[in-house]
């Protein structure tokens, strides 16, 4: 059986090599028919950067819908290669993407040089259930696909409670599966 933290390892193991090379994935539904398949416009996606789109990993749309003010202070936890990322960045006052990732930061970075948002974004190396964030700092928390596969949830909730303001709003796209998922090529996540 594998420990939580052996699985935790096993997703960003899974994760980091999407963001090396996403064609090569044989872990996670990505890329832009994923994207779209889930709600995002064409349209919108042929405005972001390429790398962003053929890394997303996510599981809904949360970033479209997600009520984001020009002055919101907005937290992107998994931010991944950065898509939900820059469509908030477009709408809020400053974004802070989170992920615990590095080659996913890494392709989040280029992708929002190339957006010209990078002065608007800070992104941070770290986990959801240990936030480098001071308490009541976010107005926004955007969570596209994360709960699922970490095994430490109740850290998580608690953090996102500890950094949210007073009001501030949690936004979140998750799977729930009726059975146990076989990870791997033949695995179809999407219909």
């Amino acid at each position: 059986m594998t420990s939580p933290s052996e699985l935790h390892n096993q997703v960003r193991a899974a994760y980091s090599a999407i963001a090396v090379a996403p064609a090569e994935n044989t872990f996670f539904p990505c890329g832009r028919q994923l994207a779209e398949n889930l709600g995002y416009p064409a349209e919108v996606l042929d405005r972001l950067p390429l790398a962003a789109v053929e890394a997303f990993c996510g599981v809904g749309d949360v970033s479209l819908w997600a009520d984001i003010q020009a002055s919101d202070l907005v937290l992107d936890v998994g931010c991944g290669a950065g898509l939900d990322t820059i469509l908030a960045a477009s709408r809020a006052a400053k974004v802070v993407g989170i992920d615990f990732s590095l080659e996913m930061l890494q392709r989040a970075q280029l992708c929002l040089e190339k957006a010209g948002l990078a002065g608007k974004v800070t992104l941070l190396k770290a986990e959801v259930q240990s936030l480098p964030l001071l308490d009541a700092s976010m107005d926004v928390a955007l969570v596209n696909g994360l709960f699922n596969l970490n095994p430490f949830r109740e850290e998580a909730f608690r953090e996102l409670a500890r950094v949210l303001r007073p009001g501030g709003v949690l936004y979140a796209s998750e799977l729930v599966l009726r059975e146990p998922a076989v990870l791997g090529a033949e695995t179809n996540w999407f219909g």
